[in-house]
């Protein structure tokens, strides 16, 4: 490699259609078609619904904020950048590893999840084995060119997004007695609250919210990928916008139908109810090809949470936050150094080899959940800040090409909301552990940065505003 290469820039290879298809697709997999489930079980559906509008409310908030921020500053980096810049170096740091290690760990969920789902096929294999042969799989794909990741995560979520249009036409159909079932009656909306809209009472809510913030993990990809993408004053925006409608249409149609037709006591964690609606509902071949549709989307999550987590670490190798060997880049401009390291967190994922699938499963999500919420709060406090200095050092927000509305109550509720629901996960005994290994992650990150990089990083940091204005 020659020296362009090594610390070279990232290509803008990203069309608009890929950015796009690329968030969408980024949180459509285990958080919808097993997560979903799992939640309507925990909260009933009411409650389900009700965690699922809140987290797209804070969604929408979350990711208004880190529009405004990409369209003014699209870089690789995205919001840990944006939070060095903004918040203090430190910030930046801390929620860069947070947010890699968050991602990283998403893969993980979603190998465990396909290993599960291979069962199907082959009951007798062992979970840990396909994990391996995914693992294997995703980290080639991640190894080609940027265009070709991005051209292969199109297709593989277009598969999603068809494929979630047909189980919720199915389930219309099904729930009004158009398709007969044919291990129930016509349910109409019977099933929807026999015990009421919140059986086990409203603050299982707040309990939940974290599953719902690790389902709609993914969204922020639009800033990660900022820094590849054309035209991203106009693309990033236009992305935003579609992203958060058809995600809550998908999240939130999927759990009304799927708590019209199964009593709530049906839907568990290991199967997708996905799966078996269309079992039921008499479609040839339904669980093996809803089975396949299941397992291309989870293995594309994980293909975009190695990107995410990727790509980050090596803006932040170039920031002094990471060993410069992270900042490497490949003829084909793969930062596969970064690469090698993130996809090793995907190998917890071999944990099934000698513990229970679903035990992983759980405790791989509530790691990934935590970081992510921590990393929402950093998007929404670096917005917050950005606009305070802007405006201080004589900026107009009208000059602002795209810019949140109702400052600064949007990042401030949004800052509040995501507080909350970490504060609630003390009084839940299965996520607790969870709530103090990431607090105390992030406080290792605030800690090893103020003792061991100090300010000989912090000057060199401080010089990277000059080299992001470039872009």
């Amino acid at each position: 490699m020659n020296h362009d290469q090594e610390h070279g820039q990232l290509k803008r290879s990203m069309k608009r259609r890929h950015l796009f298809m690329l968030s969408l697709g980024g949180v459509i997999g285990t958080g919808l078609f097993l997560n979903a489930g799992y939640t309507i079980n925990q909260a009933g559906a009411g409650g389900a619904i009700l965690a699922f509008l809140f987290g797209g409310l804070i969604l929408f908030m979350v990711m208004v904020c880190l529009g405004e921020l990409a369209v003014h500053m699209p870089v690789t980096g995205s919001f840990q950048t944006y939070a060095t810049r903004y918040i203090g170096p430190s910030a930046g740091f801390s929620l860069g590893w947070m947010y890699l290690v968050g991602s990283a760990a998403t893969a993980g969920v979603e190998f465990t999840a396909a290993g599960i789902l291979m069962q199907h096929w082959f009951p007798d294999s062992p979970i840990w084995i396909w994990c391996a042969v995914f693992i294997a799989l995703l980290f080639t794909l991640n190894a080609l060119t940027t265009r070709g990741f991005a051209e292969a995560e199109y297709w593989f979520a277009g598969i999603k997004v068809v494929a979630v249009l047909v189980v919720i036409l199915v389930g219309i159909a099904a729930i009004f007695g158009f398709i007969p079932l044919t291990d129930r009656p016509t349910p109409f909306f019977e099933n929807l609250a026999p015990d009421g809209l919140f059986p086990v009472g409203i603050a299982m809510v707040f309990v939940t919210m974290m599953n719902v913030i690790f389902s709609y993990q993914g969204s922020e990809l639009v800033g990660i990928a900022a820094g590849e993408t054309e035209e991203p004053e106009k693309n990033i925006p236009r992305a935003i916008r579609n992203i958060i409608v058809r995600i809550i249409v998908f999240y939130i149609g999927s759990i009304i139908i799927l708590s019209a037709i199964f009593p709530a006591s049906e839907l568990g964690l290991l199967e997708s109810p996905f799966v078996t609606l269309l079992t039921i509902a008499g479609i040839p071949f339904a669980a093996d090809i809803m089975n396949f549709v299941i397992l291309t989307a989870i293995l594309s999550v994980g293909n975009s949470c190695l990107y995410a987590s990727t790509r980050l670490l090596w803006s932040m190798s170039h920031e002094g936050m990471a060993p410069k060997v992270f900042g490497k880049l490949t003829k084909k401009k793969v930062p596969l150094n970064a690469l090698y390291f993130t996809i090793s967190f995907s190998f917890l994922s071999l944990l099934t080899s000698f513990m229970a699938a679903n035990t992983v499963f759980v405790l791989l999500m509530s790691i990934a959940g935590i970081a992510i919420t921590i990393s929402w709060m950093g998007i929404a406090f670096s917005q917050f800040m950005f606009r305070r200095k802007y405006v201080r050092s004589g900026g107009k927000v009208a000059d602002l090409k795209y810019k949140v509305a109702f400052y600064p109550f949007t990042p401030l509720f949004c800052i509040g909301s995501c507080l909350a629901i970490l504060i609630s996960l003390a009084f839940d005994p299965t996520q607790r552990i969870g709530l103090f290994y990431g607090i105390g992650f992030l406080i290792a990150c605030l800690l090893f940065y103020r003792f061991k990089l100090g300010k000989k990083k912090d000057s060199k940091i401080d010089e990277t505003p000059t080299r992001i204005e470039k872009f």
